[in-house]
């Protein structure tokens, strides 16, 4: 019997292990789907001027709200996205960028091109 008991105590340092997994899993560079927010504009030199609110400090949805020509009224969120679900360059990009917030986003600079126009990108979260 006693040796069953350390082979209890080495299934519990198992699970410990698998915990350890977990953590790996939910790394911030993969997974399934992203929680996104765009600013969409027809033209270059829009999204160019929205750029520039962006890096003068102006917050995400507001910009969304004042520019983008798609899901203005919910500050360019576009919700849980998974991945295959977006077109090709916006989904690379989406997948590509860390989590961040509307308050101090991490966006794409320049806008990504695609066959709806010009996006400026930022991702809120990741499963």
């Amino acid at each position: 019997m006693p040796p069953k008991k350390g082979g209890d105590k080495a299934k519990a340092g198992g699970k410990a292990g698998k915990d350890d997994d977990k953590g790996a899993g939910k790394e911030k560079k993969g997974g399934t789907s992203v929680k996104v927010r765009h600013i969409l504009c027809e033209k270059q030199s829009k999204i160019l001027e929205a750029m520039e609110k962006l890096k003068g400090g102006m917050k995400f949805p507001e910009v969304a709200t004042a520019y983008s020509e798609d899901k203005a009224r919910q500050g360019g969120d576009l919700g849980w996205q998974i991945r295959g679900a977006m077109v090709g360059p916006f989904q690379d990009a989406a997948f590509a960028l860390p989590i961040s917030t509307v308050n101090n986003p991490v966006y794409t600079d320049p806008p990504i091109k695609t066959k709806f126009g010009y996006h400026i990108i930022m991702v809120e979260g990741k499963k």
